[in-house]
């Protein structure tokens, strides 16, 4: 009966502590890399489209508060499915943001365009 553990990535024999599972940190590096690679891909692609979003959006609102259109948005390649955060603002208009830069629909395919005050904090 074969009582040899093996590497995990590389199939060598294990040698050491019993519930040893990688030769070496290499090994331990590449399986772990390998096993959470669909999920680190489609994190950066999710945070691709935001950061397109937010270039487009801040390339169409130089000074601030300008209205575009939906179709010069969606020209651009924006993507109104992703967002970074909703802000509501007590008159009860609803914000969308990607990051620092924000829209909201106003009518008839137009939206607002604004920057957020960023206020940063220093302890």
């Amino acid at each position: 009966m074969n009582t040899n553990k093996y590497c995990l990535t590389c199939n060598k024999i294990l040698t050491g502590r019993k519930d040893k599972k990688f030769c070496d940190s290499y090994c331990r590096t590449h399986y772990h890399n390998t096993k959470n690679r669909q999920s680190i891909d489609y994190i950066k692609n999710i945070n691709s489209i935001l950061r397109k979003n937010r270039n487009i959006l801040a390339e169409l609102n130089p000074v601030n508060n300008i209205v575009v259109t939906k179709q010069s948005l969606v020209a651009k390649g924006f993507n109104f499915k992703y967002s970074t955060n909703i802000y509501v603002t007590k008159k009860n208009n609803i914000y969308k943001l990607c990051y620092d830069q924000g829209y909201r629909d106003i009518d008839n395919d137009k939206y607002l365009l604004v920057k957020q005050n960023m206020t940063v904090y220093k302890s």
